[in-house]
């Protein structure tokens, strides 16, 4: 143990000062706002770091991280494995919102009376059954109603965790927020919420509006900034900061700390969509065949319906054989985590040479466990699944299983790890069919493509291909990053909802870029298959997103 005064940043790390404060805040909450490639998870775990290494979290208090995503709660919970090494690193738990609630649930199942009264074997499913099954989206509402009734409930939560990150907490919905609120509010817990409002784009989800705002008022906390982008080169850096003056003018730097030659921003403007699409084809060839750069550093991002807006792009792209993904196809279930989850758990039965999908999987289903001991046991159940699942696989005579039996094993494989953990993987999947659809899409695929490979093994290695550009809405775009970005289409016809969403999207659009971002806008946009009548073929370029790329 060392004395705060000591401490420094693990790794050598250097932080910039609002990092350094927020990671060494001993007395306050945190509300902490981020831009994009800003380093959150980053300062999180030097947060860990300072607070385990210096005392401030007392053994054997823990830390709670609390985070939307089971792929966020893992990369957090290894970033401070990496900082602060295994064994303080054991005293953080990271879970996702319906993680924490389940085990809330489990731990507390007998507080729930009445309607909502539980077996000790319950299930997680369609449709709510009594005493027997909940609905994933009941997670969250009993783990509240626990907290609310059971006084030893909140004790215990409370002597547990002396601190709580919150990740990506733009994207926290009522529910959620209330969930925290009954569990910590009015306590000695020292509570750090970390997101960026400029990137908070899942109000369809039911995200709480001016949640920093509300956070910070009621636990006190102190507001924070951090300025720093990580991830693009100065020019963009400087069309990102002109945005920020605009949308949080206490957010940005000055012109001096981004200043620089490197990186690139485009305004390309056509007369109609033909030659539009014909100027990026012919773009991308130059900067794949050319200058040898990977197709999937290359991303192009539509405000709205891909599909109609990428139509003649897409065509030449298919006319010169140069690969591309459109998220509304098949072809992107890949970039679905839960069609990833299923691929790896079939490669891992097909195949003992693909470490990266074992690890990948087990990360995950391991997730949800307390401790290690229950790790042991869950990684030694999955393990007999597996070797089971083998076994029905190696009587199958040449040329091997057939798409039946792997959609079989797909779906026996999902139902034993429960919506719960699937769910999980992306807040897409919480509300509404999509979870269904995925999953659906992807068996669908999984049998197209043993079909036309002839074996299991290389339908699935087809699944893995990722030598593609990249077309998708900016919401899709959230939390990847690429080389070049395209953003095509920068007119008011496609932007046209309500004006801080659609600037906080655009944001999002412009801050995937590394080192190029283009933007396109046509006054003529042909009206492409499948298109309304209420599509508009005369356009007007959208001059406050296309004015931010203006050098001052």
């Amino acid at each position: 143990m060392i004395t705060p005064e000591r401490w420094r940043p693990a790794d050598g790390l250097k932080l910039e000062p609002n990092a350094l404060r927020a990671a060494t805040e001993t007395t306050r909450s945190l509300a902490l706002t981020a831009g994009p490639g800003a380093g959150k998870t980053e300062m999180l775990a030097q947060r860990a770091d300072f607070l385990l290494r210096t005392g401030a979290c007392r053994y054997p208090d823990r830390i709670l991280a609390i985070s939307f995503k089971v792929d966020a709660s893992r990369n957090l919970k290894e970033r401070v494995r990496k900082r602060c090494g295994p064994a303080l690193a054991a005293r953080l738990d990271s879970h996702t919102f319906h993680a924490l609630a389940k085990r809330l649930i489990d731990r507390f199942r007998p507080v729930l009376t009445g309607k909502d009264a539980l077996d000790v074997d319950y299930t997680i499913g369609k449709p709510r059954v009594t005493r027997r099954q909940i609905e994933f989206e009941d997670l969250v509402p009993l783990a509240i109603q626990i907290l609310k009734t059971s006084e030893v409930a909140r004790n215990a939560v409370r002597q547990t965790y002396s601190h709580v990150f919150l990740d990506e907490f733009q994207d926290c919905t009522g529910e959620q927020y209330a969930l925290i609120r009954i569990a910590f509010h009015g306590s000695a817990i020292q509570l750090s919420a970390v997101g960026d409002n400029k990137q908070r784009i899942m109000g369809w989800a039911g995200a709480l509006e001016g949640v920093f705002k509300t956070f910070a008022d009621e636990f006190k906390a102190r507001p924070l900034n951090l300025y720093q982008n990580f991830r693009s080169l100065p020019r963009l850096r400087r069309m990102q900061n002109a945005m920020v003056k605009v949308m949080d003018p206490d957010a940005a730097v000055p012109d001096s700390e981004v200043a620089g030659k490197g990186g690139q921003v485009q305004v390309k403007h056509f007369v109609d969509s033909d030659d539009e699409a014909a100027a990026i084809a012919a773009l991308i060839a130059r900067a794949v065949e050319d200058d040898g750069l990977p197709s999937s550093e290359i991303a192009v991002l539509v405000s709205k319906q891909v599909e109609l807006y990428a139509q003649p792009l897409m065509r030449l792209l298919a006319q010169q054989g140069i690969a591309f993904r459109n998220e509304q196809a098949l072809q992107d279930l890949s970039v679905e985590p839960a069609t990833r989850l299923i691929i790896d758990f079939l490669t891992v039965v097909l195949t003992d040479q693909e470490p990266d999908a074992y690890s990948r999987l087990m990360d995950t289903l391991l997730l949800s466990a307390l401790d290690d001991d229950a790790a042991y046991e869950s990684r030694a159940r999955w393990h007999r699944f597996i070797d089971d699942s083998r076994v029905r696989v190696g009587t199958v005579a040449s040329p091997g299983p057939s798409a039946t039996l792997m959609c079989e094993l797909a779906e026996e494989f999902l139902e034993r790890a429960g919506r719960e953990i699937v769910a999980g993987l992306s807040a897409d999947y919480e509300r509404g069919p999509r979870l269904e659809e995925v999953v659906e899409q992807t068996l669908t695929r999984i049998r197209e493509l043993c079909k036309a490979a002839g074996d299991a093994a290389s339908a699935l290695a087809r699944f893995a291909d990722d030598r593609a550009v990249r077309l998708m809405t900016i919401h899709k775009s959230k939390g990847l990053e690429f080389d070049t970005v395209v953003v095509l289409g920068v007119e008011e016809e496609a932007f046209w909802g309500d004006a801080e969403a659609e600037r906080s999207g655009f944001f999002v659009a412009i801050s995937r870029a590394k080192r190029r971002v283009v933007l396109t806008s046509a006054s003529q946009r042909s009206k492409p298959e499948g298109a309304n009548q209420y599509w508009k073929t005369v356009r007007t370029p959208h001059a406050e997103f296309l004015g931010y790329a203006q050098e001052r």
